[in-house]
């Protein structure tokens, strides 16, 4: 079974880059989602459990309209306990940072403008990719 891997952002073209980086070096075996927002995430989230999908890996921006990333990847680990969840961010406040280290027990928070190298690493390790 294929796993899945979740980008949420607001920015488009850093959805499309991540996802292509992703895409290119995961190759097989994994296939990558993109959502604009929360809502629109946990719509896709809905319809791969209804599939049967596996979602393996969520990463998030922190500054999305609607609802921040932290909160976002909290109510993630609820509904998914064992995923691994990242927040991608340029802007987090460091009160945002420790929630989302310990409510939503994220793998990393990973700065913009990330490296390429550091998010592949980081879900190459953690979900055996």
């Amino acid at each position: 079974m294929e796993k899945i891997i979740l980008i949420v952002d607001d920015e488009a073209i850093i959805l499309l880059a991540l996802a292509r980086e992703l895409r290119g070096t995961l190759g097989k075996g994994c296939r990558v989602e993109t959502a604009l927002n929360a809502d629109s995430a946990f719509q896709l989230m809905d319809e791969l459990d209804r599939e049967g999908c596996e979602l393996a890996v969520v990463v998030s921006d922190w500054l999305m309209p609607g609802m921040k990333g932290d909160e976002f990847l909290v109510k993630v680990r609820a509904r998914y306990p064992s995923i691994i969840l990242l927040l991608v961010t340029g802007q987090a406040d460091d009160a945002a940072i420790k929630r989302a280290v310990h409510e939503a027990q994220v793998l990393a928070c990973v700065r913009k403008p990330w490296l390429s190298s550091e998010i592949v690493g980081l879900i190459k390790s953690a979900s055996k990719l």
